[in-house]
């Protein structure tokens, strides 16, 4: 008898689904455009959950499909029957074969669009780029024969020769502070400021008995200014100082160095000292330092003086500043356009001899020729002679200046009387002469008088708020300058406050009581005839 096993017991107990008989995996299969795609099954609950594949083989009534496929939307996605035929139906045959050859003449219209399109670009970007280079070209030569250059219609330069130097030079000297003086342009001040670098390292150089080189001191400039030295500079100190250094081309300097040989020339610099009598080697002190960048600076000075008495004289009327009164420049002379020092001439290393006529190396090496070689050479040495004589130019006669016409007034000013612009002139030149020759005290107590009308309000509000009948100068002037729109200083203020009791004295007073100073004020004067007399003050004494 058989014993029955536990799995037959649980097979009983709770029956499971049927296990779906093994089926053959179908194969995938291209749908034919001739052939609609067959149903798919409906997928039953225990069956795959893939899909199922036509036969892998063609029948005999459907032939195996084509090698290009044609990409179709399913029926069931076809929002009208217009929108796409049914395959293998007359209109498909239609719609390909007439869209297709429309969709290629599209396309390749669009393409020709574009490419002619970047075609017109391309050249009208060459003609602009053609025309650039020959006004570059046009501007270049005008340039080699000294022409100035000529604008373009944007108002910007032609080329290189029109640009301008940067703002902070061209206006170096509206930027300075304090009252204005005599200021020195940017340009100049750079060079003083290279005179005193040099001066530094040459002093030191010849301190210890060593040799000053230009390439010493030119490496020495440059790390302390962090600007470019160069031998023009070295010429342009000459020039405005011309007994500062003795210049010599040595060689045989020892330089330490693998590029420059002991042979070669060198330009060396050497401080020229007066010599007390008694001392046997003289040193470049500080003391020495220091004078000699004060006569380098007068002499500067002194440059521009030249041409500011120049543009005085051109004036109309022309002016005449004493040199001694002179305390700060003409208000429409530029003082930042005054033209560059020409540089002095260095001494230049000994040429060596050089042949550079076929007449010298007949001379020089005639023993050396052949007959043949003596005859070609005496050919062309008069050949060279026969075509250098007729081209040579004369010496260029010095162009004289054309001569300038009157002056015409302006269109603005026809029909005014001459008298009365002359007039005019003469007072405007009366003024601009006292601004010239003002001395700095003198600038000092015209900005204090200028500052006076809005410190008078400003202080008789001050006793206004107090309720009292005097101040202290300390608490005066402390308040006075919390209030002012200006940084000024309490001293600053107390000199203002003085100043304002010296020109009215019967609207305030300063009385002094032990060590203490009292401001006192009259409240009940009226403060608009206090500022009228302040300003009738102040243009008094700037006319003056």
């Amino acid at each position: 008898m058989a014993q029955p096993r536990l799995t037959d017991f649980f097979a009983r107990r709770r029956p499971g689904p049927r296990a779906a008989p093994p089926r053959a995996k179908p194969a995938w299969r291209t749908p034919s455009p001739a052939k609609p795609a067959p149903p798919t099954p409906a997928r039953t609950p225990g069956g795959s959950r893939k899909r199922a594949r036509p036969p892998a083989e063609p029948t005999r009534d459907h032939p195996a499909p084509p090698a290009r496929r044609r990409l179709r939307l399913p029926a069931d996605t076809v929002s009208s029957p217009s929108a796409l035929a049914a395959p293998g139906s007359p209109e498909e045959a239609t719609l390909s074969a007439g869209q297709l050859p429309c969709l290629a003449a599209q396309e390749d219209k669009a393409s020709s669009k574009v490419t002619l399109s970047e075609l017109k670009s391309c050249l009208q970007r060459a003609r602009e780029l053609g025309a650039r280079a020959q006004e570059l070209k046009a501007s270049a030569q005008r340039k080699d024969a000294g022409e100035p250059c000529v604008l373009e219609d944007q108002g910007q330069p032609a080329g290189p020769c029109g640009q301008k130097a940067p703002a902070y030079q061209r206006f170096h000297a509206l930027a300075q502070p304090g009252p204005p003086g005599l200021v020195l342009p940017y340009k100049y001040q750079v060079l003083a400021e290279m005179f005193r670098s040099m001066d530094t390292i040459v002093g030191m150089l010849y301190n210890r008995s060593e040799t000053a080189t230009f390439a010493k001191v030119k490496q020495g400039v440059q790390d302390m200014m962090r600007k470019r030295f160069e031998e023009r500079n070295v010429g342009q100190i000459r020039t405005v100082y011309p007994a500062s250094y003795r210049f010599r081309q040595e060689r045989n300097v020892p330089t330490f160095k693998d590029g420059v040989k002991r042979s070669d020339y060198q330009l060396t610099i050497e401080p020229l000292l007066d010599q007390e009598a008694g001392s046997t080697a003289p040193q470049l002190t500080a003391s020495h330092l220091l004078r000699r960048r004060q006569v380098f600076g007068q002499n500067l000075v002194e440059r521009v003086r030249e041409h500011h008495r120049a543009f005085l004289a051109s004036l109309n009327p022309p002016m005449v500043v004493p040199e001694d009164q002179l305390t700060r420049w003409h208000p429409h002379f530029n003082v930042d356009e005054v033209p560059d020092i020409e540089p002095a001439e260095l001494p230049q290393p000994p040429t060596t001899e050089k042949l550079a006529t076929a007449q010298e190396v007949l001379a020089r090496a005639r023993s050396l020729m052949s007959p043949r070689m003596e005859k070609a050479l005496s050919d062309l040495a008069l050949r060279t002679a026969k075509s250098g004589s007729p081209g040579s130019p004369g010496p260029a006669l010095p162009a004289t200046p054309p001569a300038t016409p009157p002056a015409t007034p302006p269109a603005a000013l026809k029909g005014v009387s001459q008298d009365l612009l002359e007039r005019i002139r003469c007072k405007q030149a009366q003024k601009q002469l006292a601004q010239m020759t003002r001395q700095p005290e003198q600038e000092r107590r015209l900005q204090r008088l200028e500052r006076l009308p809005e410190l008078a309000r400003v202080l008789r509000g001050i006793f206004v708020s107090e309720r009292k009948p005097a101040l202290t100068m300390e608490v005066a002037c402390a308040r006075m300058a919390g209030s002012y729109h200006a940084a000024l200083s309490p001293g600053e203020m107390e000199k203002h406050v003085q100043l304002l009791s010296e020109l009215l004295p019967d609207w305030l007073s300063l009385h002094h009581v032990r060590a203490d100073t009292y401001v006192k004020l009259d409240k009940a004067a009226d403060l608009a005839g206090v500022l009228a007399r302040l300003a009738h003050l102040a243009r008094a004494e700037a006319a003056l």
